[in-house]
């Protein structure tokens, strides 16, 4: 998430009520979880176990709780809560806003684009040309939308990120404060449900088609020309290349990639990255040509059993 203008490392470490290290005009901005943070950015990290990745990121600064080295060209904000503090500046940076009407004033509607009744659209969306917007979808606040997309009735985009740190008697929601971006030629089925990144983009790029109940998981990104099929899970942080496809009820892990044009039969739990132009089948998933191979030798264990015995 960029913010809307530069700011100093000392203003940030004044909204935190912290110290830090570096100089107080040092730039900042932005804020990113590491696995999509870029320069000018604020990363945090609040276990020993990450220290060295998240000082060696593409982040400038590091909101961390612990001093140590800083690297050359870097600046540090020592926190006891970097995961709070996290939260912090999502709150200050994009607070909530509440909304008083079903179609926001902020929001901007392209030409020949229909919603249809009892939709809401929140603050600051943006929806493209030629667009159709069916009965009863929830589109959150800052979600963009490209030109002729397609959304079904009961569909939400731009829910909460699925993320909570675990503490001995209660989980700490990390506060959401990106965007779904939905590209040109794409449609979404009923009663899908896109969550927002939590400082990045939930994408669903050009020409992608989504079934009925389909769920898509925080900073997920869907290649162009995909076809998922109903009640497909797919977790945050995915990386789902070009022209793939997803069958019935397939599942995937967090923070995995599933290569250009691989096909994922129905059922599957995706448990890892998988290589491009191949099908898939399984759980935990293989080649489905293996897995199929697999289960006609598992048939035969009975008669091998009686075989022994005779």
């Amino acid at each position: 998430m960029r913010f809307s203008t530069p700011h100093t490392l000392k203003q940030i470490a004044t909204i935190l009520d912290c110290e830090y290290v570096g100089a107080d005009d040092f730039e900042v901005l932005g804020m990113n979880e590491i696995h999509v943070v870029q320069t000018g950015e604020i990363v945090f990290v609040d276990h020993p176990k990450y220290y060295d990745k998240a000082l060696q990121s593409n982040a400038s600064i590091i909101l961390i709780n612990k001093m140590v080295d800083c690297p050359k060209g870097k600046a540090l904000l020592l926190s006891d809560k970097p995961f709070s503090d996290f939260n912090k500046l999502t709150e200050y940076f994009r607070p909530f806003e509440k909304s008083n009407t079903l179609i926001a004033t902020s929001a901007k509607i392209g030409k020949d684009t229909v919603i249809q009744p009892s939709t809401f659209i929140g603050n600051h969306v943006e929806i493209g040309a030629n667009c159709l917007i069916h009965a009863n979808v929830s589109i959150y606040d800052n979600c963009i939308i490209g030109d002729n997309v397609v959304i079904h009735s009961g569909s939400v985009l731009g829910a909460d990120a699925f993320y909570f740190k675990k503490h001995p008697d209660h989980f700490e929601k990390l506060k959401s404060g990106g965007r779904v971006v939905i590209e040109d030629d794409v449609e979404i089925g009923a009663l899908c449900t896109i969550d927002k990144g939590v400082t990045g983009d939930t994408t669903i790029k050009k020409g992608s088609k989504l079934d009925n109940q389909v769920h898509v998981g925080h900073d997920s990104v869907i290649g162009e020309r995909c076809l998922i099929a109903s009640q497909v899970g797919i977790a945050g942080c995915v990386i789902i290349e070009d022209e793939v496809t997803l069958w019935g009820q397939v599942g995937t892990n967090s923070a995995i990639t599933i290569g250009s044009k691989a096909v994922i039969m129905g059922q599957t739990g995706v448990t890892k990255s998988v290589k491009g132009g191949k099908s898939y089948f399984g759980t935990p998933i293989e080649e489905s040509r293996e897995k199929l191979k697999q289960l006609a030798y598992v048939k035969k264990i009975p008669f091998i059993i009686k075989k022994l015995e005779e």
